[in-house]
């Protein structure tokens, strides 16, 4: 692990290297699995069957109570702080390498996961080790049992302020953070950064955030704070509209990539990389010419652009970057559940988009990097998505369609896809009753040039990404 001993040019905030206090004195549990147990009894609104967002169940007041009784841990790092509808953990995960490769010890806290609950906290690409976990659950479990009298912190909010004790205890230089759901009643939007990145804007979470992609825009604008930098991508112009009023309402320095940041992208093949795209920014600070993306799709060719600027913000703000450092620590990149191929023979790709915007750039990304005949696309969601909006897209896209059900508790019938997908277009379908038949139905109607991908709901991805894990027989047995 990268032990940094660099300093950013200004004056750090002092860390205390003694345990986070508690108000407890014995411990709650013997084992992790009793701890992680505890955590998941927890109110977790990911999974939640209907949702209503506002300040009474999204409550920073209630977070900052939280975090108060654990020592204020988020007020004793570093932090960057990355919002927007899709790209946000990729995004996050590029910014977060290129630190690490300069010598900084980066924690970085995304969701959702894919197999794994610790995928969310890790620190210098590693995950939270389970003893680390189960030391961190009996350090919080007295506060929240003690705010649980009157108003119980939830999942993500106990999630967050672990991630955010786990960073002091490892004493990082700086964490990239990533949102949940939103922005301003984010649970994360304690933190006063160095620098916030806003990915692209798309319809998602309407229920919750508002039906039009102005009402997303203003949610997602409320992590701006004042006199600290940020940094956004090319939006629609509603979008754009609403995050610069905003910025401009609480004075806080707003730059756009392929605005006033030069940007720019191109996809090319060669021999060495294949299909891949490169991209190009320039800055008063820094340069970085024909950069190749690690990741597939001219969609992270744009969060690609947006970390590579927001790496320069903390440059001039005294960070220490190297950029051939910078660029080594990009080339190193790889994420679960991004265009994945997770087996060879079928050709099986998952990928964690679920929303309209999203699937139409997966479609378009695949037809660009991966050559093949025909596509089956196993497809899932939840019922507060976009559903027309992602059957639309996937209708341009995929030869024939498996509609399965997730293990989300809002996951949307496969019959009810069906139906509305028929009445769409008039290409093929099927239904499974779980994945795996969904897997067997696939792989009976391809060859060898043909491909399966797994997409709309990433509780479908982690379903499949754990089922290939343990055993691939089902697909010939």
């Amino acid at each position: 692990m990268v032990k940094s001993t660099k300093t950013t040019g200004k004056k750090r905030t002092k860390r205390s290297s003694s345990k986070v206090a508690t108000v407890r004195s014995k411990k709650a549990f013997k084992t992790y699995k009793q701890a992680i147990s505890y955590l998941f009894k927890k109110t977790d609104y990911e999974r939640e069957e209907s949702l209503r967002y506002n300040v009474t169940t999204f409550s920073l007041d209630r977070m900052e109570k939280l975090l108060s009784l654990v020592a204020n841990p988020h007020r004793k790092i570093h932090t960057v702080h990355i919002a927007g509808t899709k790209g946000k953990g990729s995004t996050a995960t590029m910014l977060g390498k290129m630190l690490e490769a300069n010598g900084y010890s980066v924690g970085l806290y995304t969701s959702p996961h894919v197999v794994h609950l610790h995928e969310r906290i890790t620190v210098n690409s590693q995950m939270i080790r389970e003893q680390e976990m189960l030391g961190l659950v009996n350090r919080i479990y007295g506060p929240v049992e003690k705010m649980s009298k009157t108003d119980p912190p939830t999942f993500f909010e106990i999630m967050t302020a672990l991630a955010f004790m786990y960073f002091v205890d490892k004493k990082i230089d700086i964490a990239v953070i990533e949102t949940g759901l939103g922005g301003r009643l984010d649970s994360t939007n304690v933190i006063q950064p160095k620098v916030i990145g806003i990915t692209s804007l798309s319809i998602d979470h309407q229920h919750q955030l508002g039906m039009t992609i102005g009402s997303i825009a203003k949610e997602k604008a409320g992590v701006f704070k004042r006199a600290v930098p940020a940094i956004t991508v090319q939006q629609e112009p509603e979008a754009m509209s609403v995050l610069k009023s905003r910025a401009t309402a609480v004075k806080a320095p707003l730059s756009v990539t392929g605005g006033d940041i030069d940007f720019s992208y191109r996809f090319e093949t060669s021999r060495e990389h294949g299909p891949h795209t490169r991209i190009c920014l320039t800055t008063p600070t820094s340069k970085f010419e024909h950069l190749r993306v690690p990741l597939h799709g001219r969609h992270q060719a744009i969060n690609c652009g947006l970390a590579l600027a927001m790496l320069d913000k903390l440059k001039s703000s005294g960070y220490k970057i190297d950029n051939e450092k910078a660029t080594e620590g990009l080339s190193e990149v790889s994420l679960a559940g991004r265009m994945e191929m997770i087996c060879d023979d079928p050709r099986i790709m998952i990928d964690g988009a679920h929303n309209a915007a999203s699937i139409r750039a997966l479609i378009y990304a695949i037809g660009q990097n991966v050559p093949y005949d025909s596509m089956v696309v196993i497809f899932g969601c939840n019922r507060d998505k976009d559903v027309e909006g992602m059957l639309r897209e996937l209708q341009y896209g995929a030869d024939k369609v498996i509609f399965v059900r997730s293990n989300s508790a809002k996951a949307m019938s496969p019959l009810d896809l069906a139906d509305m997908y028929s009445e769409m277009c008039g290409k093929m379908y099927q239904t499974a009753v779980s994945l795996r038949e969904a897997l067997r139905l696939a792989s009976s109607a391809v060859g060898r040039e043909d491909l399966i991908c797994i997409a709309g709901s990433f509780y479908l991805i982690g379903q499949a990404k754990m089922l290939f894990t343990s055993n691939q027989a089902f697909l010939t047995g």
